[in-house]
């Protein structure tokens, strides 16, 4: 099949129902939202529609979960405000539209394709914290002391206003100062100021994290850039300063919301990653680095580790970030009944939960579902035997949705570069073992199989490869040495 008659859509549909994902909504849920006249509104809610909210994302997103606001207390302590999208508002338990959700629980996003977990007049409008609209949310609020702890958690529903949609990119680049202020901040006031001091929070926030051994992690996955259904390039977005406040401020809003719910005597859908089963192999590569590690599993010391190779190496520090994360093993959702029953290494955090995205991932609308009944003072609207079913089942299918995106990233990566054969390319040895070897050509940033002239070669090599074939269904990328 030639690359000009594939159709990305297409296959990205066949890896959805390859993955047991549904790509289409059934009839039942697009009557639901067509019913749907309106965003969910209730007058009694607390009003906090005065603060200067505003939501930073990626250029392109449509479906707005969080908005983000700050308060200067006395002394140097912050609070810090993240109203989260209510979804349950208008998509109550067991309706169509929440079995559809149930079913795929998150959205899935193709080069060509987004297959969103709710309806798009929902996710997009109805309810998606749209900048210049009124929207009920739920707001998780904390503290930030001069150290970065956090403090005085609490969780509420409320009624707010988006008063500027921002996005990463324009937002890094202002506040690193190579850049001018967005539009949207500079057009409402106060939002400036806002931002500047949630940077300052979130780094105090990070800094503490660090300390106590959260990893700081690199991985390379490019994002195709279609046009008119043409891969035309393949952009890796790196972290900036933008992304990393959203990040920290949404950590800490999980920590709180699973520390609300445990507070309240009510079991959480709580998202792990346990202590590597691998960690011998962990210690392995550090010793193969110069380095060392202890024996027993410490985040505090891999944090340590990785820091000093960025340092050391940065040209191969994603390619150690991506075995790093191999070797911790995948995160998944569990029951968690009582306290300290399981945490997040690689966050280096006890308690979390996912609360902070329920447009686009199902936990955190059970999440929601779970603090509406703790602030209402009823029991859970879930069994313990349901949420255990749920905590296999959402992580089964994110495992899947992974699979898809990750599949469809190889085959764009492979459609890109199928007019380059021939071409040659810098490189890198990213993976070299009995299985096979593996290489990363730097531009465009996209990994293959070296099928010839391996003999020698070992991870971290540099060197010049020739692209030989590509497979674009199957998302193969030969090199030759």
């Amino acid at each position: 099949m030639s690359s000009d008659s594939i159709d990305l859509s297409l296959l990205a549909r066949e890896a959805m129902l390859k993955r047991g994902l549904a790509p289409d909504f059934p009839r039942a849920a697009i009557e639901q939202s067509e019913r749907l006249s309106s965003p969910a509104k209730d007058e009694s809610l607390a009003d906090m529609r005065h603060l200067p909210w505003c939501s930073i994302d990626n250029d392109d997103s449509q479906d707005l979960d969080q908005l983000t606001v700050a308060e200067q207390l006395d002394g140097d302590s912050v609070r810090i405000h993240v109203a989260v999208a209510d979804v349950d508002a208008l998509v109550p338990k067991g309706t169509p539209i929440d079995e559809h959700a149930w079913q795929n629980t998150t959205s899935v996003y193709t080069p060509t394709q987004i297959f969103p977990m709710l309806p798009e007049r929902l996710s997009t409008n109805l309810t998606s914290l749209n900048p210049q609209q009124d929207r009920i949310a739920m707001v998780i609020s904390y503290t930030v002391s001069h150290d970065g702890a956090v403090e005085n958690g609490a969780v509420k529903r409320a009624r707010v206003h988006n008063y500027a949609k921002l996005a990463y990119n324009s937002v890094d680049a202002w506040l690193q100062g190579t850049g001018p202020i967005p539009r949207a901040m500079a057009e409402a006031a106060g939002v400036a100021d806002q931002v500047r001091m949630q940077d300052g929070v979130a780094q105090r926030l990070r800094q503490r994290r660090h300390e106590e051994g959260a990893l700081d992690l690199e991985t390379i996955e490019p994002r195709a850039i279609v046009q008119d259904g043409r891969v035309v390039q393949l952009k890796h977005e790196k972290k900036n300063r933008a992304r990393a406040l959203i990040e920290d401020f949404m950590i800490a809003a999980n920590g709180v919301t699973a520390r609300f719910l445990e507070a309240k005597g009510l079991p959480t859908l709580s998202r792990v990653v346990r202590s590597p089963e691998r960690w011998d192999r962990l210690e392995t590569l550090a010793k193969q680095l110069g380095d060392r590690l202890p024996i027993e599993p410490d985040s505090k010391a891999l944090a340590e580790f990785l820091e000093r190779r960025r340092q050391a190496d940065p040209l191969r520090f994603p390619d150690l970030s991506l075995t790093v994360v191999k070797l911790l093993g995948r995160g998944e959702y569990v029951m968690i009944r009582s306290e300290g029953e399981a945490g997040h290494f690689g966050l280096a955090v006890r308690d979390y939960v996912h609360s902070t995205a329920p447009n686009r991932r199902y936990p955190d609308l059970i999440t929601h579902r779970l603090a509406k009944a703790a602030l209402a003072g009823n029991r859970s609207p879930y069994s313990n035997e349901e949420l255990e079913n749920l905590a296999s089942h959402c992580t089964t299918q994110e495992d899947a949705a992974e699979k898809v995106e990750r599949q469809m990233r190889k085959t764009a990566a492979a459609l890109l570069l199928s007019s380059q054969i021939g071409d040659h390319f810098e490189g890198i040895v990213t993976g070299a073992s009995p299985k096979g070897t593996w290489v990363r050509i730097f531009d465009p940033p996209a990994e293959g199989r070296l099928v010839r002239g391996t003999q020698g070669l070992d991870v971290g090599d540099r060197l010049r490869v020739r692209l030989a074939h590509t497979d674009v269904e199957r998302g193969f990328i030969d090199f030759e040495r």
